[in-house]
């Protein structure tokens, strides 16, 4: 599975931004597709995660209330919508896709080390 996220870029502090990640030709029925971060020197940090089959949804507490996961059937698309963005917030963001088609819970589902495919990483930058 190949994904490609995209939207990254610039952002003052306060503004929002919306990244998308999509895998041409393929479905994400059955994962769960989560977004993670990197900041430099830091290590990868989940950020939040939806079950595809029923769209339930959880986020890290340090996002929660500012960003929102959602997906696309018909596109087979996953997004995070990023508003009230802070500098803190600066990090490449990755799309990742957990295949096993198990029910896994969100413990789980923060682990990084469970995911199966990752996309390239798209750079959100937030100014002061």
């Amino acid at each position: 599975v190949q994904l490609q996220a995209s939207g990254g870029g610039l952002v003052q502090a306060g503004g929002s931004l919306r990244l998308s990640c999509a895998a041409p030709g393929r479905t994400f029925s059955g994962y769960h597709m989560g977004w993670f971060r990197q900041a430099p020197g830091k290590e990868r940090e989940f950020v939040a995660v939806i079950r595809w089959s029923v769209g339930t949804t959880y986020y890290a507490d340090s996002v929660k209330g500012r960003f929102t996961i959602s997906r696309d059937n018909a596109k087979n698309t996953v997004y995070l919508q990023m508003i009230s963005l802070k500098p803190e917030d600066t990090a490449v963001y990755y799309c990742a896709a957990e295949t096993s088609l198990v029910w896994r819970d969100y413990e789980f589902l923060s682990r990084a080390s469970e995911y199966d495919y990752w996309g390239q990483g798209t750079q959100v930058t937030v100014s002061s």
